[in-house]
């Protein structure tokens, strides 16, 4: 009998736990020359999650790429997880999904069926955003990779960067944390709470239900949460705003297997580069455990949008976000001016 495919073996590092880590990222984009062509709205600056470029006073382009190595084991899920991973970037600069390309490397010891089946996903997930996978191209590897580059559109006056959070915002999450965490488990063969179905469930969800409701009220920040972790993409805004940040370790949603499986010592490469990045910009109080920093910088694939919202709306966002289907969970504040640093404590 003829053993199952397992894709995630095949792969060294599983999906956004693949990318290099913020430490080795960001010093190259500050030796990339200055943009200086007036139509890029967004460029790679302030390390936003797609760059944006003004075609016409009503229409600019969103474009981004994003692709990995096997997060699952089924070849279909694959491709379901990183199109949904991929087509976020632009929902996460608060554009519409236009059309996307695949982007492939595939091992000639695989049959091509398996492909077929990563392709059939993804399609999947494309027809469900309402877009279509209008081509792209295909080399061969050694670890199965795969993923999209994809266009989407906005208005010029309605971009939705990662560098506009003001003091006194709110800040809200709209998929729970530990993704990273349990797919390690899956992938070594030690998830005995048998989670993976429930992060497979997370990691295929659009955001789009959630930026439709965001794109109807006033967002002064968004970004999605991937590879980075949930810490890491604050940073990411709150160093683009120029702001400090503060976050409720115990008001952040988590996966009930992430939080046993970290405890036990089970986490990403990914995680753990996170956190070492992080001690430069983050402030944890004394009664955050290790296993709460580890999660709070969980390498997230398909992870939620995080929004800076003005606090007078909150409530009124965050139950349009759950009446949606959408975790609509307050996790912290912008809390003053500053060089980007995020305070960390526990509320109980």
């Amino acid at each position: 009998m003829t053993e199952p495919i397992r894709l995630t073996k095949m792969a060294k590092r599983a999906g956004c736990a693949a990318k290099h880590p913020p430490g080795f990222l960001l010093p190259l984009l500050g030796l990339l020359p200055k943009i200086d062509d007036p139509n890029v709205l967004v460029g790679s600056a302030t390390a936003d999650d797609a760059a944006v470029y003004k075609l016409t006073d009503d229409i600019a382009l969103v474009l981004t790429t994003d692709f990995f190595t096997p997060i699952v084991d089924d070849p279909r899920d694959f491709g379901r997880v990183a199109a949904t991973n991929a087509i976020s970037d632009v929902y996460a600069m608060g554009a519409k999904p236009l059309t996307a390309l695949s982007i492939v490397g595939f091992p000639d010891t695989l049959p091509a069926a398996v492909l077929g089946a990563i392709l059939d996903g993804a399609n999947a997930v494309a027809k469900e955003a309402g877009i279509s996978i209008v081509g792209g191209h295909t080399i061969k590897s050694e670890e199965p990779i795969f993923g999209l580059a994809v266009v989407g559109t906005v208005h010029p006056n309605k971009v939705l960067s990662n560098a506009g959070a003001k003091p006194g915002d709110v800040l809200m999450l709209t998929k729970a944390i530990g993704v990273g965490i349990v797919s390690t488990a899956a992938k070594n063969d030690q998830d005995r709470l048998n989670a993976m179905p429930e992060a497979v469930a997370l990691m295929t969800k659009l955001n789009r239900a959630a930026a439709e409701v965001l794109t109807r009220h006033e967002v002064h920040a968004l970004t999605d949460i991937t590879g980075f972790g949930l810490l890491g993409h604050l940073r990411n805004i709150t160093s683009a705003s120029e702001v400090t940040a503060e976050i409720d370790c115990d008001a952040v949603p988590f996966l009930d297997a992430a939080k046993v499986y970290v405890a036990e010592g089970i986490a990403p490469g990914g995680t753990r580069a996170n956190l070492k990045f992080l001690a430069d910009w983050v402030e944890f109080d004394n009664e955050v455990s290790e296993a709460d920093k580890l999660l709070l910088c969980d390498a997230q694939t398909a992870g939620g949008l995080l929004a800076a919202v003005p606090e007078s709306i909150a409530a009124t966002v965050s139950k349009e976000l759950v009446d949606a289907g959408v975790l609509g969970a307050i996790v912290g504040r912008i809390a003053e001016p500053g060089r980007g640093t995020i305070r960390v404590r526990k509320s109980r």
